[in-house]
């Protein structure tokens, strides 16, 4: 996008690059729009519909050209969280509105529990959180399992077990490991182990960011304006299940954004959600108006 400028951060363990692109409106505050391991680049479309608002995107740590310098093989949401604060005080705008989604959802919970000054309105798309699920042990479960298998047999087989349970409708039972395992075919993946173990999903972030509990004590308390949503066509997954389960602790109702999981995107990495439908329902969000509240049918916290 013309007009754009990119810019290297240094951080703790890091080299963050982000990007910076002016709005042609008056509206002071920068709108930060996040994923994990979701890279700047799947914000294209989004972005393009906020062309009146200084928007920024991001390459989270260990993603697109982003490079970690600590060799860490995992990273949590407080770190990324960190990385978000640097990142966020290297604009020096003062508080932005941030649109996270997914594992990017999860970090900006953790960044507003540390520094809710940072953040006007946070909107939270779809956080993975499995502790606040119901089944959240058999969930947790999975993930760890999802991870292992990325280490011992490589990314096609570990992404065929990913898909199945981002896809799965309805609590996970406790005898989950009994049933087959997902063929990586199915989803056209190969089943070959190419000896890579860089993924940053698979391993990086995944035992990280879906074990993370949100402390709903502090969400309450904070200035920040929280709105979380999730995609209508995601009702019974288990990320629209943790994003329901986290507006009930944090006390505010959830908004049901258009479309699923990824819904923001515009063809980016293949996937096509309903980005002018999603956009539109993002700025309501951000104009402080109510959120668009239909019912799902989600279990409560316990």
């Amino acid at each position: 996008m013309a007009g754009t400028v990119t810019s290297a951060l240094q951080t703790v363990g890091a080299t963050l690059r982000y990007d910076v692109r002016p709005g042609t409106g008056s509206d002071p505050r920068p709108l930060l729009l996040i994923g994990s391991p979701m890279d700047a680049a799947g914000f294209a479309t989004l972005a393009s519909h906020f062309g009146d608002r200084t928007v920024v995107t991001y390459d989270p740590r260990g993603v697109g050209r982003s490079e970690r310098t600590d060799g860490a093989p995992e990273t949590l949401p407080e770190e990324h969280a960190d990385d978000l604060a640097r990142l966020i005080g290297a604009l020096d705008a003062g508080a932005v509105d941030l649109f996270a989604s997914s594992g990017g959802a999860v970090n900006a919970l953790a960044l507003v529990t540390a520094r809710p000054d940072l953040v006007h309105t946070l909107v939270a798309h779809e956080p993975p959180c499995a502790p606040v699920l119901p089944d959240r042990e058999a969930a947790l479960a999975v993930c760890a399992d999802i991870h292992r298998t990325y280490l011992r047999e490589g990314s096609g087989v570990a992404m065929a077990k990913f898909i199945a349970l981002v896809s799965r409708t309805g609590p996970i039972p406790a005898d989950w490991a009994e049933e087959p395992a997902p063929s990586p075919e199915a989803f056209g993946l190969s089943a070959e182990d190419d000896g890579t173990r860089d993924d940053a999903l698979l391993g990086q972030n995944m035992r990280g960011c879906t074990s993370y509990h949100p402390d709903f004590a502090v969400l309450r308390a904070v200035t920040t304006r929280i709105v979380i949503a999730a995609g209508k066509e995601s009702e019974g997954t288990f990320c629209a299940r943790a994003a329901a389960a986290v507006a009930e602790g944090i006390g505010v109702p959830l908004a049901v954004y258009p479309s699923h999981h990824a819904g923001f995107l515009g063809g980016e990495h293949g996937q096509h959600g309903a980005p002018a439908e999603f956009a539109e329902a993002l700025r309501t969000s951000l104009a402080e108006e109510s959120p668009v509240v239909q019912p799902f049918a989600f279990p409560p916290v316990s």
